[in-house]
């Protein structure tokens, strides 16, 4: 699984650290982190709420390249 950059740097635009955001999704820092390094593959629920805190529509942040 590839890293997750976009969500890094949607973070990085909102000035959120991953706390934050997991906090406003109800994770972990750790399950952010895990997203983001690409270990960890979330629910469609999960991306959905990362997407909606992240003013960021899925394709934005979940979409893989061929």
């Amino acid at each position: 699984m590839a890293r997750n950059i976009p969500i890094k740097v949607a973070r990085a635009e909102k000035d959120m650290p991953q706390k934050e955001l997991a906090e406003a999704v109800g994770v972990s820092r750790q399950t952010i982190n895990a997203i983001e390094q690409g270990e960890y593959n979330p629910t469609i629920r999960l991306c959905r709420a990362i997407c909606r805190v992240l003013g960021k529509r899925l394709d934005d942040l979940f979409w893989e390249e061929e």
